[in-house]
């Protein structure tokens, strides 16, 4: 099986920073996207933020120049460094990747369990 695990949610006051790791373990053969995406109460889940295995990231509008995503390929995981946090960051934040099993040609979509953000104001 494949297992995403998250760490690092909290509780901040506004212009504060966390940091948020997300690290996949079990029979990966191969990562390919990995992302970040939040749910805040009563609202849809929204993109945050993607890192693809080759080519450029992306973010939400609402979060560029404050949020960096990056990966680290060797530990299979990724990161998500939000700076100048605003009240309307609160949300549970869900660590996401495409992934393919080892000894399998097929990727499949993975879920951590959701880590908590609140920014106070």
């Amino acid at each position: 099986q494949v297992q995403l695990v998250e760490s690092g949610g909290g509780l901040v006051q506004a212009g504060g920073s966390l940091r948020l790791s997300c690290a996949a373990s079990g029979r990966i053969g191969r990562i390919d996207a990995m992302g970040w995406y939040r749910q805040a109460p009563g609202k849809q889940r929204e993109l945050v933020a993607t890192a693809p295995s080759g080519g450029s990231s992306d973010y939400a509008d609402s979060v560029k120049g404050r949020f960096t995503i990056s990966r680290d390929n060797v530990k299979n995981t990724v990161y998500l460094q939000m700076n100048s946090l605003k009240p309307e960051d609160t949300a549970v934040y869900y660590c996401n990747a495409v992934i393919r099993r080892l000894f399998s040609s097929i990727t499949s979509e993975y879920w951590g369990q959701g880590t908590q953000v609140t920014v106070s104001s």
